[in-house]
């Protein structure tokens, strides 16, 4: 009865993966196909002659290096602040103890049920008021502020409060002895968690890692509205170049989208290795 109910379980769990795996494979195929396959009925799953023109045209086109390049600069950055700050911040609220410590805790996660929307003018012109950066003085006027910067790009990613829910949530389940062991040896507060928790905390760094990257270089709508420079353009919006008012070079789209997912996946192959918890009997030795 359990293997049957284990072989059940494998089953869904196959069907959902080939439901959500089939647009990823599709897109790889057809980036493979010559233009004469692409529309013909019925569809061919299999290319009976496999090209790389896609490729060479969807990494040749004007821009498409730069659009990349940027991408992986704000995505690279934006993922460096989240593991300082968010580790940072849910140590504090983990293992510390301060005046309306939980209150402000609840307080920052209710901003995680405010839409994204709401807040994209508010920042935007925060970022074009940036004093004394793009041409602005010191009240924030005359210029353009952190528009078409790396900086401007990277200001709604420096910090996520998902990533500060996830490490104090890991932190908690340390034991007191841990911390307590430090003190009595006269470890300063910043010692015990460079030296204690920020290597215990591998695993939820590695999550939180691979999280804020995806979640920079998947970016649309912030680097749509913060660039207006052809040259700090990122790449989803650089794949727009594929596209015309009426119709879209699919071969090349394709291809430059397959391209698009590889730092993604090598992102999650570098940190996925961290993500089996630490046993923390073992900092207690």
């Amino acid at each position: 009865m359990r293997k049957l109910k284990r072989l059940r379980v494998i089953f869904l769990l196959l069907i959902a993966a080939i439901v959500m795996g089939s647009p990823f494979f599709w897109m790889a195929i057809s980036s493979l196909k010559p233009n004469a396959e692409l529309f013909t009925w019925p569809p061919t799953f299999i290319p009976h002659h496999l090209t790389l023109d896609h490729y060479t045209t969807a990494l040749t086109t004007r821009g498409f290096e730069r659009y990349f390049l940027n991408s992986a600069v704000v995505s690279l950055i934006s993922m460096a602040f989240n593991l300082v700050f968010c580790s940072l911040a849910g140590y504090a609220f983990a293992r510390l103890d301060f005046p309306l410590k939980n209150f402000l805790f609840l307080l920052l996660l209710s901003t995680m049920m405010i839409p994204v929307q709401v807040t994209l003018i508010p920042t935007f012109l925060m970022v074009k008021s940036f004093p004394l950066a793009g041409g602005n003085n010191i009240f924030g006027q005359g210029g353009t502020g952190l528009l078409n910067t790396y900086a401007g790009l990277v200001v709604p990613h420096i910090m996520s409060v998902f990533g500060v829910f996830i490490m104090r949530q890991f932190y908690m389940q340390f034991p007191r002895e841990l911390s307590e062991a430090a003190r009595i040896d006269g470890a300063r507060e910043i010692s015990i968690f460079t030296r204690i928790f920020l290597p215990l905390g591998k695993p939820a760094m590695s999550a939180l890692a691979i999280f804020t990257f995806t979640q920079a270089w998947d970016d649309f709508l912030w680097p749509l509205v913060v660039t207006s420079d052809r040259n700090m353009r990122t790449l989803q919006l650089g794949l727009e170049v594929f596209k015309n008012r009426y119709t879209a070079d699919w071969g090349p789209l394709m291809a430059a989208t397959t391209v698009s997912i590889l730092p993604v996946i090598l992102i999650f192959v570098v940190f996925q290795r961290y993500f089996t918890d630490t046993a923390l009997s073992s900092g207690i030795k």
